[in-house]
């Protein structure tokens, strides 16, 4: 089996697919997923992450308007509901700042700062610039699955799926992260995968990577083998 068909049978793709948003369908699902993106930003599990994201969701906060009617304490509420309680006060104060910085466009909202935008770096210094926290992890994890949709969304390859390219023999080593994507959608032209896209590839190497760290943290941990004297 080719190496890409592979990697996508076994993990998968978007991660805004695994959350049940069509991010073809519209500035909601776009709104929505830029909530997640902020949420999968901080150094927690996908999994609680993704679980904040479902609460938010099912509250119906996830726009401008809604977040910042909320005000700190009930975001405070919604995110120790779903488990993210490490980053409560810290991630409440970013969603409230980055929803008043977006009030700056004729029409609040992405779409619009988006089309503000004069080009792809232009795009992810906007974003970077709605709030403090808001950092390059945070712009890549939104854009790179937005990559075909939005004219403007494209990102660099994230380092965690360039190192799990190379793992995977998709990649040399030693590329820049723009000469690695140029690389790596060179491959996907001759080697797409049915039913996919480039992003789809790209979320899978993010998953391989998170895999691979978390493999290196085990060993890491593993204590020191005795020996005989």
């Amino acid at each position: 089996m080719k190496i890409i068909q592979a990697l996508l049978e076994k993990y998968r793709g978007s991660f805004a697919r695994e959350l049940g948003l069509d991010l073809n369908s519209g500035p909601e699902a776009r709104q929505q997923w830029f909530l997640a993106a902020v949420l999968f930003g901080a150094p927690i599990s996908g999994v609680l992450a993704a679980r904040t994201f479902r609460v938010f969701l099912a509250a119906g906060v996830y726009s401008p308007a809604a977040i910042l009617a909320q005000g700190w304490d009930n975001l405070v509420t919604l995110l120790d509901q779903g488990g993210y309680a490490r980053y409560d006060f810290k991630t409440a104060t970013k969603l409230l700042q980055v929803m008043e910085s977006l009030q700056q466009y004729e029409q609040p909202s992405l779409e619009s700062l988006q089309a503000a935008a004069s080009g792809a770096q232009d795009l992810e210094r906007r974003l970077r610039e709605l709030a403090p926290g808001i950092g390059p992890a945070t712009v890549n994890i939104f854009l790179r699955e937005l990559r075909g949709i939005w004219p403007k969304a494209d990102p660099d390859l994230s380092p965690l799926a360039q190192a799990a390219a190379e793992q995977a023999g998709l990649l040399p080593r030693g590329l820049n992260p723009r000469e690695a994507l140029l690389h790596l959608q060179r491959r996907w032209e001759t080697e797409p995968a049915p039913g996919f896209d480039f992003a789809d590839l790209e979320a899978a190497l993010v998953r391989l990577g998170l895999d691979l760290r978390r493999q290196k943290q085990k060993e890491l941990a593993k204590p020191p083998k005795k020996t005989r004297n």
